[in-house]
């Protein structure tokens, strides 16, 4: 085999591995988002978290690990959207939060 090949295949099962742990980051912040409103009393819009921000840190566990703050919209009235957060540090949720609502 050649380097290039190697290499190749290195960065194909490095690039798997990844989507593989962001889909199950994902998964855990919708988890997460929906239990948040259902505790609140309020309905997650859209039904579903978007990535806002992703970086890498240091943490306890983990030498490095993947720092990943989702957003998502709830509304408490059915007409005023507001926005919500769920922060992941590797596989453990650090916060989750609903912004003010309306009066």
């Amino acid at each position: 085999m050649t380097w290039g090949l190697l290499l190749s295949v290195a960065l194909l099962a490095l690039l798997v591995f990844f989507w593989h742990s962001s889909l199950a980051a994902r998964e855990l912040a919708n988890r997460v988002a929906q239990d948040a409103c259902s505790a609140a009393s309020v309905q997650m819009l859209d039904g579903t978290v978007a990535i806002h921000r992703l970086r890498l840190v240091r943490s306890r566990e983990q030498p490095l690990a993947w720092h990943r703050t989702y957003v998502f919209d709830y509304t408490a009235d059915g007409y005023a959207r507001q926005r919500g957060f769920v922060v992941l540090t590797g596989e453990s949720v650090d916060s989750v939060g609903l912004g003010p609502r309306a009066a």
